[in-house]
């Protein structure tokens, strides 16, 4: 039961965040709101494991489970939320989050690729199901708007998608460091999660010089600090825990897809803190990502 209720706290913990980036990007280009928020979010995330005495356990953590964390976070959190953070800038939380949460149907793809194996019936429907609730999603609702509007929700949709699979790769590798014998326990899952984010936050801030010469990142103004700090403590401190602490009691073939209703708290949660306008096609292209999520894995 405390590998469901975990996943469960990871969807709820993504949707919070996703609320509280959106209203960030109001002020803040994607870019630089990644920069900032892994960068904060990874030295509190340090104090946190120096404080409880947990520092120890960075020395006695395999190579290779450090490199898959870092590799993930590199993978994951830089390029993947980045990618995350322009579509729910351009399209809002109650349609970038169904459509970026897609991810589970990119990993069963990535692993029909290494094993290659018959797709049944079940795969095809959940496919079929996701791709519809994306078309959905991305469908231009309101004509009057033009053309300029209409590429700016399938540009959003895109970058969301984008995310989808970059994630997809980036869930793999962590759970396989955090799976290992060596790592399976708490204490290991705290550590490797705040080295994924301390990994990316460094690289991040080393080619500042290339990606943000005139260094803007330093410029956010105090609101869209505040809220980009919170939401990297409840995304990747709370839910990328909860997550990596579920692969402990349960499998990532059980895990994964109750993280996955996200969506479902997404559109309430834009409907009532962004006031996004949710309409039946919304609702619909949520409901059937959801549906086909659930379907890849029970079979």
């Amino acid at each position: 039961m405390l590998g469901e209720l975990a996943a469960l706290g990871t969807a709820i913990s993504w949707t919070v965040s996703a609320v509280l980036y959106r209203r960030a990007l109001a002020d803040t280009k994607p870019l630089q709101a990644n920069i900032v928020r892994l960068s904060c979010t990874s030295l509190l995330l340090v104090a946190f494991v120096v404080v409880i005495g947990k520092s120890t356990v960075f020395t006695s953590l395999p190579l290779y489970a450090v490199a898959l964390s870092s590799l993930s976070g590199l993978i994951g959190l830089g390029l993947g939320d980045t990618l995350y953070m322009v579509s729910l800038k351009q399209i809002g939380v109650s349609r970038a989050v169904p459509i970026s949460c897609t991810y589970p149907l990119f990993s069963l793809l990535f692993a029909l690729l290494i094993q290659p194996k018959t797709v049944g019936l079940g795969v095809t429907i959940a496919a079929i199901a996701i791709v519809f609730g994306i078309w959905l999603l991305a469908k231009e609702e309101e004509p009057d708007k033009g053309l300029e509007q209409k590429g700016l929700r399938i540009r959003g949709a895109l970058f969301a998608l984008g995310a989808a699979i970059v994630w997809a790769v980036s869930i793999t590798m962590i759970n396989a460091a955090v799976t290992l014998p060596a790592t399976s326990n708490l204490d290991s899952a705290l550590v490797l999660n705040t080295i994924r984010v301390v990994s990316v936050a460094v690289f991040l801030l080393a080619s500042t010089p290339l990606t943000d010469r005139k260094f803007t990142f330093t410029k956010v103004q105090r609101k869209s600090l505040i809220l980009l700090v919170l939401g990297g403590l409840v995304a990747l401190g709370l839910g990328w825990f909860l997550l990596a602490y579920s692969f402990l009691f349960i499998s990532e073939a059980q895990a994964v897809p109750i993280s996955s209703t996200t969506p479902l708290f997404a559109v309430v949660l834009g409907m009532i803190f962004l006031r996004e306008r949710i309409t039946i096609r919304n609702v619909a292209g949520t409901l059937a990502i959801v549906f086909g999520i659930f379907i890849l894995f029970t079979l």
